[in-house]
């Protein structure tokens, strides 16, 4: 299948990230996918009226695939290119008791229901906005264990980054044979900190470009922009811990990559870098995220030196 194209619908989907999990189809590198998905409430919110209270929490945060990349392994990474995402007509996005940085506020659980047309989100009569759409949810099989597709860690996962959007290429460090990629959690627009824990959650579809960059691999994702490299790093409850795990990893490529000292590429982060949040609506069982992001420029032109 090596350059073609492929369909999976949403129906071949998981609830977590497994490193013992079989791929539902492999494919080489090069080849392009088009993917279908859920939002992230599996089709549970279609009204105002369908609140947190009423939804089976167990069926959140789906992932299309998995797929098997052949040729990636450990050690490998495994890069996938967003060509194209198209949300469909209708998203939500809720107040969650308890959720949030504005949780304070929130007297009971609220839905609101988004319309999405030619590239414009409704939010109401008063109210719309650019279409941003982007996935929360990439990532591969992890070293060990089985992960919950609403988490995020070393191996991608719930990473809630607005910047892995159409255009951009994830690179995902390969824990197991094959990678076993999955994808869900598609929102038709989302701010940095999604800080109510939700975005213009919808489903859609998208196309995809999966390769393998042999022999070489970042410690956490890393995204990669037409001007920039966005390093990662997550933490269960702390955003001290992100924040600087984000910024070492960045240090860690510009030395490790690019022959930057380890001063140099602490100033030069301090002067052209920008430290920013992908998501932290804490408190909520979800992850900590935080992004680097790091300028492309002749002395350091991508992650990785190839």
């Amino acid at each position: 299948m090596d350059g073609t194209s492929i369909r999976i619908g949403r129906d071949q989907h998981v609830w977590s990230f497994d490193s013992q999990r079989e791929p539902v189809v492999q494919v080489g590198p090069g080849t392009v996918v088009e993917i279908e998905t859920w939002d992230c409430f599996t089709g549970q919110v279609q009204s105002e009226h369908d609140t947190i209270e009423s939804l089976d929490l167990g069926r959140v945060n789906s992932a299309t695939g998995p797929i098997g990349v052949r040729g990636a392994e450990p050690g490998d990474t495994l890069s996938v290119t967003l060509l194209d995402i198209r949300p469909g007509a209708q998203g939500a996005a809720m107040c969650i008791p308890g959720w949030g940085q504005l949780t304070h506020q929130v007297q009971a659980p609220a839905t609101r229901i988004f319309k999405v047309a030619d590239g414009v989100v409704t939010m109401n009569d008063r109210v719309s906005f650019p279409a941003r759409p982007m996935f929360g949810v990439i990532g591969l099989s992890p070293e060990s264990g089985d992960v919950s597709t609403f988490l995020a860690g070393r191996h991608g996962g719930n990473m809630d980054d607005r910047m892995n959007a159409v255009g951009a290429t994830i690179h995902l460090p390969v824990f197991q044979s094959g990678g076993q990629l999955a994808i869900g959690d598609m929102h038709a627009s989302m701010g940095d900190g999604e800080i109510s824990g939700t975005g213009v959650e919808i489903g859609g579809t998208a196309l995809i470009r999966v390769d393998v960059i042999k022999a070489k691999g970042g410690g956490w994702p890393i995204t990669e922009t037409a001007d920039a490299f966005y390093t990662h790093a997550t933490s269960p409850d702390s955003i001290d811990d992100a924040l600087r795990g984000a910024c070492e990893e960045a240090s860690r490529l510009l030395v490790d990559e690019w022959g930057f000292t380890s001063e140099d590429a602490f100033m030069f982060l301090s002067v052209a870098g920008d430290l920013g949040i992908a998501a932290y609506y804490h408190p909520s069982p979800g992850t900590v995220i935080a992004r680097m992001r790091v300028p492309k420029l002749a002395s350091n032109p991508a992650p990785f030196r190839l």
